[in-house]
């Protein structure tokens, strides 16, 4: 299913395609995310979050 990992720069409202790819890591849970469902990351990180769990969670460690 997954084949190749995608390089992505993080923006406020979008990201941009560094190297290509179909995927990305979550940061936190380790899951594989597909770059048409990736919609939770962290522009100050430059980290993908599986889903709005793994951004609080990532969110609470900071406080």
């Amino acid at each position: 299913m997954f084949k190749k990992l995608a390089k992505i720069k993080y923006l406020p409202n979008n990201f941009e395609m560094i190297q290509d790819g179909d995927h990305v890591v979550c940061a936190i849970s380790g899951k594989k995310i597909p770059i048409e469902e990736l919609n939770y990351w962290s522009v100050e990180e430059q980290e993908p979050y599986f889903s709005y769990i793994e951004a609080s969670i990532k969110r609470e460690k900071k406080d």
